[in-house]
């Protein structure tokens, strides 16, 4: 008798992340992989199905209903700044209940969530190293964060709520590489803002480590809240260093109104809130992801940066905002 097939569902599939995890899942032996996205996946794999539905459509349940499904993987969180506040509260609030209530009512024995780290909030008075039971404050100062926080809030409540449903929530550092987030459009400007007097600590991972700990996170027994970082913790300014380019120093006290200001015209990226992460640390423990996952990052910073910088980091992915700030 054939040995029956692990099927994986994963949600927001077409972006970098999820495109990197399928990529790597549909070559082991004995996975099935469905995957749903609104959005096109550029370079499919052959043996891989992929759903252009909207997780907050009745219709995305058949999924569940039709196939017994062994894990989700839940990647398609939004976070852009110029979406519309109620898209996203739709997109990430209700399409997050949405696909755990699937899961709960068809009997799915594993969900991956894919949060951020950026869910703390970088503080003047954080602690050197913040562990899984830390207060979610970066709603605090910066007001678009309320999605990501509600999402990653949802998902413990789930965890305790359903034990039957070994349920992980994953709350990465910035990640850098292919994906079109805050963090690595950071890097890839032709030159660095920094501020005057401020040089906080940061943390990054490569994007292939943090799918690697996406992956670990599906074996049997993990259950949880967990930190993933990556290498050790550098100033900001030594990682401008490694990316090679050149800075410039402003004055925080005049920053945030120009930014807002260049923001709403749309000659800058990222809203005036998000200054915070290249002011204040906001450095994670990631201890917990080595001990239980047995899970370590392989690559270092420069690694990391590279991946960033590098010409071809879009090969055929689809624009997107993956959760996190300047990270």
């Amino acid at each position: 008798m054939a040995k029956k097939r692990t099927l994986a569902v994963v949600t927001g599939i077409s972006g970098r992340l999820g495109q990197l995890l399928v990529r790597r899942l549909h070559r082991l032996e004995g996975w099935q992989v469905i995957g749903i996205d609104r959005r096109a996946f550029g370079r499919r794999p052959a043996d891989v199905e992929h759903l252009r539905i909207d997780i907050r459509r009745k219709a995305c349940e058949d999924l569940f209903r039709t196939h017994r499904v062994d894990v989700v993987f839940h990647l398609g969180l939004m976070h852009d700044p110029r979406k519309d506040t109620g898209e996203h509260h739709t997109w990430n609030i209700l399409g997050t209940q949405q696909i755990l209530e699937f899961a709960q009512r068809h009997g799915v024995p594993k969900v991956v969530i894919l949060s951020t780290g950026d869910v703390y909030g970088p503080q003047s008075d954080n602690p050197a190293f913040i562990s899984e039971d830390a207060p979610l404050m970066a709603a605090q100062r910066f007001p678009a964060m309320r999605d990501l926080i509600a999402v990653d809030m949802y998902a413990q409540s789930f965890f305790w709520k359903f034990p039957e449903i070994e349920t992980v929530v994953l709350r990465p550092v910035h990640i850098l590489g292919g994906v079109r987030n805050a963090a690595s459009n950071y890097l890839r400007l032709p030159r660095l803002p920094v501020l005057f007097g401020f040089d906080p600590m940061v943390q990054v991972l490569h994007e292939e480590d943090a799918v690697s700990a996406i992956q670990m996170a599906a074996r049997p027994g993990v259950r949880g809240v967990f930190n993933v970082t990556g290498p050790q913790a550098l100033p900001l300014r030594k990682l401008v260093e490694v990316a090679g380019k050149p800075t410039i120093e402003l004055p925080h006290v005049v920053l945030p109104g120009l930014l807002h200001r260049m923001f709403q015209f749309r000659f800058a990226e990222f809203p005036a809130a998000e200054l915070d992460y290249i002011r204040y640390a906001a450095t994670l423990d990631g201890s917990r992801a080595q001990d239980v996952l047995r899970w370590q990052p392989r690559y270092g910073v420069r690694d990391a940066v590279r991946a960033a910088l590098r010409a071809d980091v879009f090969d055929g992915a689809v624009p997107e905002r993956t959760p996190g700030s300047i990270r």
